[in-house]
């Protein structure tokens, strides 16, 4: 693309529904991306299948919020293919050192399992990427997550794409017309990520979640 991207540009893509990507680590430029059909993750509607909720009641396991963000986004650039350039990893912290892109960590003692990242304008919460390095720790992470969003009154949490992953989780597709009413509703509110507010024990969120 001709047109360099700056933080303030990205941000206001993200309230167009477009977001960017590059074709790999190593490209120079990048795209903007505008799906048909928008992968969702609704914020009453998450999927606490029975193994998952066992994980969460046997603990064992520490949850934080934008304490690691440099480290989840490189967790997530660590893999054989990736959209995640040197730009798109600058441009993501620098959102974050504003206060608009967000990380959740799951770790093992001092050790970094898995984590998810993104974005926050409005009411809404663009999820960019996830990672895990041990069975179970994206799933920890949004279902931490998930909770945090909706309790700090958020509306929308976009996915970009529907996974199986995320499909397993109570993720859905929907229309790109029907995204962007959805995404429109959300940026008429404000909610606050919060990054000081406590999580929940695994075992007490596994109970709420599970109804």
């Amino acid at each position: 693309m001709t047109e360099r991207i700056t933080p303030d540009l990205l941000l206001r893509a993200y309230a167009m529904g477009i977001f960017p990507m590059a074709e790999s680590r190593d490209a120079e430029d990048m795209f903007w991306v505008d799906p048909v059909r928008r992968g969702v993750l609704p914020l009453d509607g998450f999927h606490l299948s029975r193994s998952l909720a066992r994980r969460m009641r046997r603990g064992g396991y520490k949850v934080t919020l934008d304490q690691a963000f440099a480290s989840v986004l490189d967790g997530c650039a660590a893999r054989e293919e990736t959209w995640i350039n040197a730009e798109i990893r600058a441009l993501y912290l620098d959102l974050f050192a504003r206060g608009s892109a967000h990380s959740i960590e799951v770790w093992d003692g001092e050790t970094l399992t898995g984590g998810v990242y993104g974005v926050t304008l409005g009411a809404a919460f663009f999820g960019e990427s996830m990672f895990s390095r041990v069975p179970d720790a994206s799933k920890l992470a949004l279902a931490h997550l998930v909770d945090h969003l909706a309790r700090q009154g958020f509306r929308l949490f976009d996915t970009q794409f529907l996974t199986a992953h995320l499909a397993s989780l109570g993720g859905i597709e929907i229309p790109r017309a029907t995204y962007l009413r959805q995404l429109r509703a959300a940026l008429k509110r404000n909610a606050a990520f919060n990054s000081a507010s406590p999580l929940p024990p695994g075992d007490k969120l596994a109970h709420r979640l599970r109804g």
